[in-house]
């Protein structure tokens, strides 16, 4: 359950408040005795990461922000100090409550928000035997005070709706979220956000004749989908779309190439990338952002079942190219490349593709990081880190040369779906290349989009990591599309 988020034009002497202050005044407006003020102060001066006062009627945290060189810095410091502050705020038992700033630096009421929100989200329902009170998230409702647009409200309010709706997707077990179940859901999401959804069937698949989709299906025995998610609004300021491509494999067994021990765990999250681009979309949609975007989601399972695709296989691909399959457990990039290589009937300016690729790129990055490589033009790539930066799903890029390509050619095939030990997570990368003709941006989250515990907003049970770096950026690239148009 999340808190409702709305405004208020003032804030009552018995409201619960939180204050994020950038200097070391107590804010008249927060009504304190001289004694409260005092102490608070004092402690603001102390270093404490928040306040609490606690009057007879009503409670009081004041959080101080961090100092830093950087905006987007202070900021992730807010959404960390709520969720410290989340349990605290639940115990309090508040039915509602005020957040709220001294507006000495534009955006800490909604950062504060933010990660308040996505603290305290939780995924509780196949959860009977609870309290029925434990499954209420408190407060019920989160009041914010202050100067805040009425756009930055609403993309506060619908983003944080989309990250938990895509967290419900993850968290989903493939008994109860098969590949068709998947595009079901998204079904829904469309038809409550206001966006388009066809979904492809298995038998508009074969005609398609998808090969790396139906090869990774074929150990299965719930059929594929392909699902098209379309956000063309009249007033859209690009022609050409931007696509996004989310790998939608609701459960990772690794196929006949099975993964081992602790391997498999949590995979029912290796569709991580489709709850991204389905969030994405709705949050797009749902705050009438003026841009055209495609988003394109092939689903299956992959399991090693009597008629599952085997090792040494050769896969003729959408766009006609023969794969050797040089590993099973490699199958998210043949799904992927499928959905690449349809992307081209859009003619689309960019394609960015967003999955759970690599153990490679964990390996490298841990959870801080996604990372990031493809051939678009760098005014992409700045948008890109100028997006993470601001919502922290911070990117790191990896090198991209034409050697790496070199690791994936087969001797029987036109490609092969796997290199050596050395730059797994770029050689995936260039094997998607393979299949665009245009512009192309590939993210790996498999870092940071499937957490062994909760760091801080940041939850185990599905983060939803990437969700709001490509929202945010799509937002920002409609807002400069025509300065950027200008320049380039």
């Amino acid at each position: 359950m999340k808190p409702v988020i709305s405004r208020v034009s003032q804030i009552t002497p018995d409201q619960s408040v939180v204050c994020i202050i950038s200097r070391d005044e107590i804010p008249e407006f927060l009504q304190l005795s001289g004694t409260e003020k005092e102490y608070a102060r004092q402690q603001v001066l102390a270093g404490e990461e928040y306040v609490l006062i606690n009057s007879y009627f009503k409670t009081t945290y004041i959080v101080r922000t961090r100092k830093s060189l950087y905006e987007f810095r202070i900021k992730e410091e807010l959404r960390k100090t709520a969720s410290n502050l989340s349990k605290l705020i639940k115990a309090n038992n508040h039915d509602e409550l005020v957040i709220t700033s001294d507006q000495g630096l534009a955006g800490t009421t909604e950062a504060f928000t933010e990660g308040l929100v996505l603290t305290f989200y939780s995924f509780d329902k196949y959860i009977t035997r609870n309290d029925p009170d434990d499954k209420k998230s408190y407060p019920s409702k989160l009041l914010l005070y202050g100067e805040i647009s009425d756009d930055d409200f609403r993309w506060l309010d619908e983003i944080t709706n989309a990250v938990c709706l895509a967290r419900d997707l993850i968290n989903e077990p493939v008994n109860r979220l098969n590949a068709p179940a998947l595009s079901d859901e998204i079904r829904n999401i469309g038809t409550k956000a206001g966006f388009r959804v066809d979904v492809f069937n298995k038998g508009k698949i074969e005609a398609l004749k998808m090969g790396g989709l139906l090869a990774v299906n074929r150990g299965s025995v719930d059929p594929p989908v392909f699902c098209i998610l379309e956000w063309k609004p009249e007033n859209a300021v690009n022609s050409r779309p931007v696509v996004l491509v989310g790998k939608g494999i609701v459960y990772d067994t690794g196929g006949l190439n099975i993964k081992t021990g602790d391997y498999m765990d949590n995979m029912k999250a290796d569709m991580a990338g489709a709850a991204a681009v389905t969030g994405t979309l709705y949050t797009i949609a749902r705050t009438h952002i003026p841009v055209y975007v495609v988003g394109l989601i092939p689903a299956t399972d992959n399991r090693p079942g009597g008629n599952a695709y085997t090792q040494g296989d050769i896969l003729t691909m959408y766009n006609k190219m023969t794969v050797e399959v040089g590993n099973t457990d490699a199958e998210g990039r043949l799904i992927l490349a499928d959905a690449i290589s349809y992307a081209s009937k859009y003619n689309p300016e960019l394609i960015i593709n967003i999955a759970t690729l690599t153990g490679s790129a964990a390996m490298t990055f841990g959870n801080e990081a996604i990372a990031v490589m493809g051939n678009a033009g760098r005014e992409y790539f700045r948008l890109l880190e100028e997006s993470g930066n601001d919502v922290y799903e911070r990117i790191a890029e990896l090198p991209f040369w034409d050697e790496y390509g070199e690791m994936i050619k087969s001797d029987i095939a036109d490609i092969k779906n796997i290199g050596g030990r050395e730059a797994g997570a770029i050689t995936a990368g260039k094997f998607l290349e393979k299949f665009s003709e245009h512009p192309f941006i590939h993210l790996d989250i498999a870092g940071p989009g499937s957490l062994k515990k909760d760091d801080f907003y940041r939850r185990k049970t599905g983060p939803g990591t990437g969700l709001r770096l490509l929202a945010t950026f799509l937002r920002k690239y409609t807002a400069g599309y025509n300065e950027r148009n200008k320049a380039y």
